[in-house]
């Protein structure tokens, strides 16, 4: 047993003494060896000694027996079998050695201790070790360590030979082995020291050239010889060679072949240590280029090149001296996107893991010519056209198309750089030139749109639109996109451009012959200033009304300026809302009779020729007097205030109204068509008249019939009882012949009487008392009618009896 086991085993015999004791005992296994196991068991009480028993449970051997102190709770029993299993049995006893309690367990011995045979490293980084099975085992361990303890490992294999990996290259371990079964572990084995051997050259490999190989590596500690080797893929031919350097050149290989190089290193021992193996291919050999073409990728042109393939190559480069490349794996790419009139230099080489072969011859390629230009087109007379164009490098031959835009097509094939066409006028013509040689066509050129000048329209018609502005139609001619028309007069040039077959030229000096002209244009070639030009006169000047005289209310003189030629006619206009006055003349001036009164009018001249008229002059207003109101009105509202009322009166904007008599005049001034007035004398006759005024101060003196106020209302009201159930109704007089009526109104009945003219007094039979009444005392108008704007009295008449009692007056009240 161990020195830890043994350190673990009294540790716990002390922890076991400390512990407290039972009546019953317990027994357990701590560790087994092949002949030997440790027990353990709990303290009893009253317990002197313990003895442990093993016995054998599968053969008659005898049983093996150990007695320990009161204080011990583990311990050894020793001269055991080997892979036997045992019944271990636990006594407490007393100092009679009586049992106070036991307890069994049953476990097997581990198996027996093997045999290191032999041990062999032929890998740096391992160990095999053969040693002797032994019955039972289920697993062998396998330790190794180094002298100074620095590495230390167990391997668990189930046969013999087994190996420890993750060693360290030409070093020294100590190995031993133990097997295992259920029980556990048996004592190491006796051991052996070996070494492993050293590690492998780590080799690296390039291919210079198609033929060679250079291998090297890093020197290899404690290494007394290196050999390398080589075979050829797919071959059983091996050379191999013995070397003290760390590299080594193999030549006189073959192009684009795979070869694997294996290394070996030898210690001081003479022990080969382990292999390393590196696989090289050769560089392939120079690929032949076989054929240039252009051809088109997608929407690009590229230049396909192919060539022969190369052995062993894995990928193609194809360069270009205009700096283009393309890869690929087969034996044709292409470099894109080439220009046109582009030489190229081309070369090819073969690329695989051992790095490019040398580029193949190159080749030379012109591509296809750029398309011609610029273009330009000359015109040496009308109808005469030539496209021109500069000359293009490594150019056989051109063609030219013209397209007319209505269709038409000329072609021309030349090996010049020009070619000739007819071209009209109005006509839009569209030129492209392609260039050819050998290795194609040009890709297309510049499309030269080139327009003739438009044609002159034939058909014009000059129109007087309005009296300064001259209408011209024609129609629309090949070519034009824009027309300038022109008006000229001397000095003055009228101009107006527009896209539509029509134009108004305005601002024309009046009464003048005009040169016109339509100038087709478009923004390309601009105008064609070859067209023919029209003439027409413009509309008479406009006149000025210098002065309207009024001969009396209804009739005006109007005189004009005269601003045209003689024998121009000019014609006066007077014009209101609802009717219009005319008079004519080649003078300068003329006479409108019978105008209307309240009209406004606007007063202009026009003047007339055979072309047309003149614009209308400015106009001047005039206005007559204003209309009276054919009806008016005045009534009367209190003793003292009148409404006058009256109809409309046109061209009146105020009405002034005046009512006049000896004892006072009254006057009132408005917009509407009713006046009230105030300070009006009852009984007196007043003269009726009016004022009506115009917006601009004109002014109409108008008279109607008088107006005639009411009588006064009578003052001093009284009541005064009678006999007889009678009423007195006094009132005081206002002198004069005049009517008056009294009236009373009572909640259950209404009464009236009337004095002769003259009078002041009436009486009012049969009155019913018991009653408040209202009484009022008024004159009476020219058609009989009370007045209604005379004050009230309220009285109240009470019974006596069945006959009137006191009456009693309760003041004045207005009317309702």
């Amino acid at each position: 047993m161990g020195f830890i086991n043994w350190m673990v085993i009294f540790a716990l015999i002390g922890r076991g003494s400390q512990s407290s004791a039972s009546s019953e005992i317990t027994v357990s296994i701590f560790t087994v060896t092949s002949k030997s196991m440790t027990v353990q068991w709990s303290r009893c009480s009253g317990a002197s000694s313990y003895k442990i028993t093993a016995t054998s449970k599968n053969s008659l051997d005898a049983s093996a027996f150990a007695q320990f102190g009161a204080n011990s709770v583990m311990g050894s029993i020793n001269s055991l079998t080997p892979n036997n299993m045992y019944i271990i049995r636990a006594e407490a006893m007393d100092n009679s050695l009586n049992v106070l309690s036991q307890a069994e367990v049953e476990e097997t011995t581990a198996s027996e201790v093997p045999t290191i045979n032999m041990a062999t490293s032929k890998q740096s980084e391992s160990m095999t070790v053969e040693f002797t099975q032994v019955s039972g085992a289920t697993s062998y361990i396998l330790r190794a360590e180094t002298a100074d303890m620095s590495f230390f490992c167990e391997t668990e294999v189930s046969s013999s030979p087994g190996t420890v990996l993750n060693l360290q290259a030409y070093t020294d371990y100590t190995l031993s082995v133990m097997s295992v079964n259920s029980g556990g572990r048996s004592q190491p084995s006796l051991p052996v020291v070996a070494k492993t051997v050293v590690a492998a050259p780590k080799l690296s490999s390039t291919s210079p050239s198609n033929d060679t190989i250079v291998v090297g590596w890093e020197p290899v500690d404690h290494v007394l010889l290196y050999t390398i080797s080589i075979i050829m893929e797919g071959s059983d031919s091996r050379v191999k060679l013995n070397t003290t350097d760390t590299s080594v050149t193999f030549s006189g290989l073959e192009a684009g072949t795979t070869y694997c190089i294996k290394g070996n290193a030898w210690d001081p021992e003479k022990r080969q240590g382990d292999d390393f193996t590196v696989c090289q291919i050769t560089r392939p050999c120079i690929p032949g280029l076989t054929e240039l073409e252009v051809r088109m990728v997608g929407s690009e042109a590229g230049l396909s090149v192919s060539w022969a393939p190369s052995q062993g190559a894995g990928e193609y480069l194809a360069f270009s001296s205009e700096g283009l490349n393309c890869t690929s794996t087969t034996g044709t790419c292409t470099l894109a996107p080439v220009g046109c009139g582009q030489r190229h230099t081309v070369t090819v080489t073969a690329i695989n893991e051992g790095g490019p072969s040398i580029p193949s011859s190159p080749e030379e390629f012109i591509t296809f010519p750029c398309p011609p230009e610029p273009l330009h087109v000359e015109e040496t007379k009308a109808g005469n056209c030539s496209v021109l164009w500069d000359a293009i490098p490594y150019t056989d031959t051109y063609v030219a198309f013209i397209k007319r835009d209505d269709g038409q097509e000329e072609r021309c094939n030349t090996s010049s750089t020009s070619c000739n066409y007819h071209c009209q006028c109005g006509y839009t013509y569209l030129m492209t030139v392609f260039a050819f040689s050998l290795s194609g066509s040009s890709p297309p050129g510049p499309v030269l749109n080139y327009t003739t000048l438009p044609c002159c329209p034939e058909d014009v018609f000059i129109s007087l639109a309005s009296p300064g502005t001259l209408e011209i139609m024609w129609s629309a001619v090949r070519g034009a996109e824009v027309y300038e028309t022109r008006a000229v007069e001397g000095s003055e040039v009228i101009l107006c451009n527009d896209t539509a077959p029509v134009c108004a030229l305005s601002d024309l000096t009046c009464n003048m012959p005009y040169s016109v002209v339509v100038i087709p244009c478009n923004e390309i070639r601009g105008c064609n200033h070859t067209c023919r030009s029209h003439t027409k006169e413009t509309a008479p000047c406009m006149p000025e009304i210098l002065n309207v005289t009024q001969i009396n209310t209804t009739s005006v003189n109007v005189s004009f300026s005269a601003p045209n030629r003689a024998g121009t006619t000019y014609k006066v206009s007077v014009v209101a809302q609802d009717n219009r006055n005319t008079c004519t003349s080649r003078g300068t001036s003329c006479e409108i009779l019978d105008l209307p009164c309240g009209e406004v009018y606007e007063v202009s001249a026009i003047a007339t020729t055979t072309v047309g008229d003149s614009f209308p002059s400015y106009s001047i207003p005039l206005e007559t007097a204003p209309c009276c109101p054919a009806t008016l009105n005045v009534e009367q509202v209190t003793q003292a205030m009148t409404n006058v009322t009256w109809s409309m009166a046109r061209g009146t904007h105020t009405y002034m109204t005046s009512l006049t008599s000896p004892k006072g005049n009254a006057r009132c001034h408005t917009l509407d068509t009713h006046c009230l007035m105030g300070c009006i004398t009852c009984g007196t006759n007043y003269t009726v008249s009016m004022e009506a005024i115009s917006r601009t101060g004109h002014m109409s003196e108008c008279t109607y019939h008088g107006f005639s106020s009411s009588a006064c209302c009578p003052s001093g009201v009284k009541l005064y009882r009678m006999a007889n159930n009678t009423l007195r109704v006094y009132w005081r007089s206002t002198g004069g012949l005049h009517n008056y009526t009294a009236k009373m109104v009572g909640s259950q009945s209404n009464y009236t009487c009337t004095p002769p003219p003259g009078g002041n007094t009436c009486e009012v039979p049969e009155i019913m008392c018991g009653d408040v009444y209202n009484v009022v005392v008024a004159p009476l108008t020219q058609d009989g009618a009370m007045v209604q704007f005379c004050p009230q009295r309220m009285y109240s008449v009470s019974c006596s009896g069945s006959n009137v009692g006191m009456v009693i007056y309760r003041g004045k009240r207005s009317l309702d």
